[in-house]
């Protein structure tokens, strides 16, 4: 028999609300109206948020730049 292999969060490119809470350190409640205000990248997959790695990081840096030019 073979067993699902699933990829741990850490890896995982495409990452759902509660991971990407985790990934942030914020709650989910909080990045759940970040997203429906489009603060932060994020997609819809049907009527779920979705959060591409790569998209957050890029952000944070930019996010990151703005505080330092201040």
């Amino acid at each position: 028999m073979s067993k699902l292999y699933t990829m741990p969060a850490a890896i995982r490119e495409v990452m759902d609300i509660r991971e990407a809470a985790e990934y942030l350190g914020i709650s989910s409640d909080t990045l759940y109206k970040y997203a429906s205000e489009g603060f932060i990248p994020a997609f819809k997959l049907g009527n779920r948020w979705r959060f591409k790695r790569s998209l957050i990081d890029a952000w944070m840096e930019a996010q990151s730049n703005k505080s330092m030019e201040k």
